[in-house]
């Protein structure tokens, strides 16, 4: 199989609404069409919030009605239905070189289709997410528990090699293969969406965080941070779910302090013109912000959770990880940080994740058929 000939790539995920799973996927996208690929991304459900550039073909396997696809009744249906989707969406636009299936409910439905080549893509700590899960009751215990054995026997990517050293050594899976392939980041575009006139950006000094209000991201570690900090300085928290995070502020008697814009289409002029950029999570698959941070010149501490910072952090910027939920540690962390900012525009990994380099690996896993 020759490398440069046009491939036909199928991306198949969950849904297009904001999370950092789905901007890797179609940065991807743009990157093997900038190389004279076919990327198609397939969505099971039609939630977009991200912009899809027109030349990539979107399609959508279940309409907004189908409720439940994964439930324990319907799947047998669903797997059926998608099958056949993927059968006659072939025979309209041609076969699939190779089909890459993201986020458990797709890789639930996904291997039990058949379809081949399939790599399922792990963008998170599998044994976190696990636990996570029990804390919400036996049900959504038993249902991640279900997603993550279907990985068994798969080939897999995983986004970082915190990842991938999980995956080989779980007790829950063996997974066919297990090949880490960073996430892929136009350092170019980045840097020039960061140029963008932006009216709100604050007028002074200030630290950024950037993610979904959710529990993984520890916003209460941070905030109890944000109050043990000599700096008196503000804290912009770029999220969704504006409400919870506003609740949680004043809870603490921040109001005064944090500023939260909500869900930015473009948050690089925001991360850009920050001060500093913190990460408090309790684990994440890689840690996409940090790069971004690192991209734009832009100091960063972070917990050394797993799986991602401590790869992103390296060297000389190691000393910028902290112990996660403990909120001192990351407060003296942030002072320092402000006191004696590091050069970041080195960093080793800015060129082991670049756009080209990472579309490369991925049309590698072709060369394997």
């Amino acid at each position: 199989m020759s490398h440069n000939s046009n491939k036909r790539i199928a991306i198949v995920i969950d849904s297009l609404a904001g999370g950092g799973a789905e901007k890797v996927m179609l940065t991807l996208a743009k990157g093997l069409l900038a190389r004279g690929h076919q990327p198609h991304i397939l969505v099971l459900q039609p939630a977009v919030e991200h912009e899809v550039p027109a030349e990539i073909p979107l399609h959508f396997c279940f309409d907004a009605h189908t409720r439940n696809l994964d439930s324990f009744w319907r799947l047998g249906t669903s797997v059926a239905r998608l099958k056949q989707y993927l059968e006659t969406l072939q025979q309209q636009v041609g076969r699939f070189d190779l089909f890459l299936s993201n986020l458990h409910q797709t890789n639930l439905l996904m291997t039990r289709t058949g379809v081949a080549p399939l790599y399922c893509v792990v963008h998170n700590s599998m044994d976190e997410e696990l636990q996570r899960q029990r804390k919400l009751g036996p049900l959504a215990w038993l249902e991640m528990w279900r997603a993550q054995r279907a990985l068994n026997g798969q080939q897999l990517i995983a986004v970082s090699e915190g990842v991938a050293d999980e995956l080989r050594h779980s007790r829950r899976i063996k997974p066919a293969s297990v090949t880490t392939i960073y996430n892929p980041f136009s350092l170019a575009e980045i840097r020039q969406q960061a140029e963008a006139q932006t009216a709100d950006l604050p007028a002074g000094d200030y630290i950024i965080h950037v993610g979904r209000f959710a529990r993984q991201k520890r916003h209460d570690v941070l905030l109890a941070a944000l109050k043990k900090m000599r700096h008196d300085i503000p804290l912009v928290l770029l999220c969704s779910n504006r409400r919870k995070a506003l609740k949680a502020i004043r809870k603490m008697g921040l109001e005064q302090r944090v500023i939260v814009p909500g869900f930015q289409q473009n948050p690089f002029p925001w991360i850009k013109h920050a001060k500093l950029l913190v990460l408090s999570s309790d684990y994440e698959g890689f840690g996409n912000v940090l790069l971004e941070a690192l991209a734009l010149g832009t100091p960063a501490v972070s917990t050394r959770c797993p799986h991602g910072p401590s790869e992103i952090l390296s060297g000389a910027l190691s000393q910028w990880l902290v112990p996660r939920r403990d909120p001192a540690a990351l407060a003296a962390a942030m002072d320092r940080a402000l006191e004696q900012p590091p050069d970041v525009s080195s960093a080793e990994i800015l060129d082991k994740v670049s756009l080209d380099t990472i579309v490369t690996r991925y049309l590698s896993l072709l060369a394997r058929d």
